[in-house]
């Protein structure tokens, strides 16, 4: 099963790295003007919040306290799916406030509301479980696994464009 799961999570990465490369550009580009980066956790997803801010290679810049935010400031906020409730509170609360941000998640709908409110938008390509079962259900769904991989895309494109103006 370890092999399966292997195979399939590799297959994601893969996905996210074609289907999502302009978004990693532009949503990494639109980050790197911002005075400051907030980055934002919805439920299993405060994991990124944690990598960026106290993993072994900080994100520069990284704060969580959005409340603070300025149109200065841009916004990097990651969430299972696209309808998270919280999440759209939130990105309407960026627009209003016209502060640029960066939306993760799956996007379950043709016309999803994070989507449309988000400056970029990286879909993480997960509508379903990973393995199948006996039963023909699916399990396996690593939603927190597929926006670190997002995250550090995006941090490395950051990095590389900062780098550029030192």
């Amino acid at each position: 099963m370890l092999k399966m799961f292997t195979t399939q999570l590799t297959g994601l990465f893969k996905r996210l790295e074609e289907k999502e490369e302009f978004s990693f550009e532009d949503g990494a580009r639109l980050l790197a003007q911002g005075q400051n980066i907030y980055v934002v956790g919805f439920k299993e997803m405060k994991g990124v919040e944690f990598e960026a801010l106290e993993g072994a290679e900080p994100l520069k810049g990284a704060l969580t306290n959005v409340e603070s935010a300025t149109s200065a400031d841009r916004v990097l906020l990651f969430t299972r799916h696209s309808d998270d409730h919280e999440a759209v509170e939130l990105a309407d609360k960026l627009v209003e406030k016209e502060i640029p941000f960066v939306a993760v998640s799956t996007s379950i709908s043709e016309d999803g509301k994070l989507e449309e409110l988000a400056d970029v938008y990286i879909n993480l390509q997960l509508k379903k479980g990973l393995l199948p079962d006996d039963f023909g259900n699916r399990y396996g769904y690593p939603s927190s696994m597929a926006a670190l991989y997002v995250y550090y895309g995006l941090k490395f494109t950051i990095d590389e464009i900062l780098a550029e103006y030192e």
